[in-house]
């Protein structure tokens, strides 16, 4: 089991550690409902380490990310991130990542951290097809980097006075190279899993220490605390975010997982399976990724299954929580087709029970506080 370099802070605070993706990570700190609020109102700090990178370089680099992922790598400029998947030979997601550009032959991928093997085989597979030189033109550097989550409507503000470079106005998955607590080469990232606000920090894992005690001390009079894993899934789910493994997986297709959004069907984005993806888009599919809120007292886990209002099976259960700014269970889901629409009826099987719930929008949490400058 792998630590990272900020594990040593989490166990001096307290944390109750598991392994996790093949990582000694912090599950929760001083219990996951208090760590959500504070995330949601004030500032969570996140050790996001494990997540893995990938440098793309050189004149083949856009072409081989267009092919390799689903999104449109053509809408990407200098600064800008983007969301995106790995499509497989079979019509599901070898995993979701993100997209850096930080220049027209320069491009970080960040992936799940339970996939990086599984994900650096596959890139290193395309690539060498595609002519690159792995270690030249495609890097794994996932253990060379730590990484900081920092989420919440206080979060740039506190972050700003560590640099003087402006990350307070930065839009919505933009990223810089900058200095930042006196670390030269920090990359910063408005991006996150939380629908909270806030950043993403890298730094190598030499200054990690500095990294960290530099953040912590910056948030403090923003009440900044420490945050573990059972709230990251918490935050994830009222925003509706998929998590790879269970809702979206080797079989789903992005197109029922409700990330058409990122699955560009355009001219020169020739992702592997494209038209697999595109005859679904158009003919329809027979299952849709929902989310939903319970209406009977209850809470969804993944693996529950859904059924109509006369007990037939439409669906099975992928993620499922109580929500702490709710208080009630919330989940996502995989429902048939005609019980899509909002507010539909369904019900949620708990042990001997069918428990009432409907479908909703996402967010299925829609009260977010903005964030503070």
């Amino acid at each position: 089991m792998k630590n990272t370099a900020f594990t040593h802070f989490h166990i001096e605070l307290g944390a109750r550690m598991a392994e996790f993706a093949g990582y000694n990570m912090p599950i929760e700190f001083t219990g996951i409902n208090d760590e959500h609020l504070v995330c949601r109102e004030k500032i969570g700090l996140f050790d996001v380490s494990h997540m893995g990178e990938f440098w793309v370089k050189g004149p083949k680099a856009f072409d081989f990310i267009q092919s390799v992922t689903s999104n449109n790598v053509a809408d990407l400029f200098d600064g800008k991130v983007q969301y995106s998947c790995f499509p497989n030979n079979e019509g599901g997601i070898i995993d979701d990542l993100l997209v850096y550009r930080f220049g027209e032959q320069n491009y970080l991928l960040v992936v799940n951290a339970a996939n990086i093997d599984k994900d650096w085989a596959w890139c290193s597979a395309k690539a060498r097809e595609a002519g690159l030189e792995i270690g030249k033109d495609i890097i794994n550097a996932s253990d060379d980097y730590c990484q900081l989550a920092v989420q919440g409507p206080y979060a740039l503000k506190a972050m700003q006075k560590l640099t003087s470079e402006n990350v307070i106005d930065m839009e919505y998955y933009t990223c810089k190279q900058i200095t930042f607590a006196g670390i030269d080469d920090i990359i910063f990232a408005t991006t996150g899993y939380t629908g909270a606000g806030g950043c993403e920090i890298y730094a190598l894992n030499k200054d990690a220490d500095k990294l960290y005690k530099a953040v912590v001390e910056a948030g403090k009079e923003f009440g900044l605390q420490s945050i573990g894993l059972g709230a990251r899934d918490t935050l994830r789910l009222e925003m509706g975010f998929c998590l790879y493994g269970n809702d979206i997986n080797d079989t789903t297709s992005p197109i029922e997982a409700g990330l058409g959004w990122i699955t560009k069907f355009v001219e020169g984005n020739n992702f592997t399976k494209r038209e697999f993806h595109e005859k679904l888009k158009a003919e329809g599919t027979t299952k849709m990724l929902k989310g939903f809120e319970m209406i009977d007292r209850g809470i969804p886990r993944q693996h529950y299954l859904v059924y109509d209002a006369d007990g037939n099976e439409i669906g099975e259960v992928t993620s499922g929580t109580m929500s702490p700014m709710m208080k009630i269970g919330i989940g996502m889901a995989y429902v048939a087709k005609g019980f899509w629409k909002e507010g539909t009826e369904i019900y949620i099987g708990v042990r001997d029970k069918k428990l009432k719930a409907k479908i909703v929008k996402m967010p299925i949490f829609k009260g977010q506080m903005p964030a503070v400058k």
